[in-house]
C-alpha cells in the first residue's frame, strides 16, 4: 500500500549525519515503521525531543510529507555543554500512499516521541461480493 521510493536512504542518512543539522530548505530524516494493522495502514515515526506544535503533517494528491523540528533547549547562564550528540533542526520524510488508502480519514497521534499516523484502506479497495446473473437466477462469487 505504500510506495517505496527512496532506494538511497542509507546513504543519505550518513551524508546528513556528515553535514550537519537539517534546516527547511535541507531537513534530515527522520526514522519510521510502516505496517498494517486490520483495515488500515499504520506509520510510526521516531521524534524524541520534538514538542508537538513542531510538527507538521499535510497531505496533497497521495503525498504524504512530514517535517518537525527538534529546538535547542534554553539552559542557563552557568551551564557549560560537555557532550551534545543529540542532533537538532529539522526533520522531514515523504511517502507516496497508493490510491487504494483513504487520505481524507488519516488520524494522527503523538505520544511519547512517536508520532503515530493511521490511514484506512479505501472502501472501494477492500474485497467484496458480485453477483452473476444467469439465466434468471443469481450466482454469486467472492473477489
Amino acid at each position: 500500500m505504500l510506495m517505496r521510493t527512496d532506494p538511497f536512504r542509507e546513504l543519505d542518512r550518513l551524508a546528513q549525519q556528515l553535514m550537519g543539522p537539517g534546516t527547511w530548505s535541507r531537513p534530515s530524516v527522520m526514522p519510521m515503521d510502516a505496517y498494517r494493522e486490520g483495515d488500515q495502514y499504520v506509520v510510526a515515526f521516531d521524534l524524541p525531543g520534538v514538542a508537538a506544535d513542531a510538527i507538521d503533517i499535510d497531505v496533497e494528491r497521495n503525498m504524504l510529507t512530514v517535517k518537525a523540528e527538534r529546538r535547542p533547549v534554553a539552559k542557563a547562564d552557568d551551564v557549560q555543554m560537555e557532550l551534545s550528540e543529540r542532533p537538532l533542526g529539522v526533520f522531514s520524510r515523504q511517502i507516496a500512499l497508493a490510491d487504494t488508502l483513504d487520505t481524507e480519514h488519516i488520524k494522527a497521534d503523538y505520544d511519547a516521541g512517536v508520532l503515530t499516523l493511521r490511514i484506512p484502506i479505501a472502501e472501494r479497495a477492500k474485497p467484496r461480493k458480485i453477483s452473476i446473473g444467469v439465466g434468471s437466477g443469481h450466482k454469486e462469487i467472492s473477489g
